[in-house]
């Protein structure tokens, strides 16, 4: 997702695997269970993708990796966060059996998936560009003006929840098409707070 103008961004924390560039709604913070051992973060608020019409409504800020100083490697952890070189009460986890490593920060890349439990920005009204693919096309999406909402799991399936769609006569609108990239097919969209 490129961002190309904004106007609000927040700090959120995500309950689920997102990919970038979708539109989420605020829930509850996740929590880190048994070991949550500092007790962080609690007063950052959870994101999620919508699983329904009314949840589709709610979502109307699109969400990206936070920004990182971070020398690479990179690496994502799906277990045992705090156990590097036995830290804490886990099991070593060294060699790395269940991370993914990323020469290059995640955030530089498109459409990479910020892993649950990952800290993250969703940003309020502005203007982004979404590559192909991360959007549920229409020809009438090429036409600026476009009314956009977004998509939900029990409507469009798991695999399209928080993706833009055309807008039917019954959705709420979330955004409007700004451009359209015909050769590249990138999407750029202005949404409503």
């Amino acid at each position: 997702m490129e961002i190309n103008k904004r106007t609000d961004i927040t700090g959120v924390i995500t309950t689920e695997d997102i990919v970038e560039g979708r539109f989420v709604l605020a829930t509850s913070h996740p929590g880190y269970g048994a070991n949550d051992l500092t007790g962080r973060l609690t007063d950052v608020p959870g994101v999620k993708l919508p699983d329904t019409p009314a949840e589709a409504v709610a979502a109307r800020t699109p969400i990206t990796w936070q920004v990182s100083n971070q020398q690479p490697p990179y690496i994502s952890w799906t277990a045992f966060p705090f156990a590097l070189r036995q830290g804490f009460d886990q099991d070593a986890n060294v060699p790395l059996t269940d991370a993914t490593v990323y020469l290059t920060y995640p955030g530089y890349q498109e459409s990479v998936t910020i892993p649950s439990g990952t800290l993250a920005l969703a940003y309020g009204g502005g203007v982004f560009t979404l590559p192909s693919g991360q959007y549920m096309y229409n020809a009438t999406m090429q036409v600026p003006g476009t009314a956009l909402a977004v998509a939900d799991t029990e409507t469009d399936g798991a695999a399209y929840a928080g993706m833009p769609k055309v807008a039917s006569g019954t959705d709420t609108v979330a955004a409007r098409v700004e451009r359209f990239n015909t050769t590249t097919f990138a999407l750029t969209l202005r949404t409503h707070v």
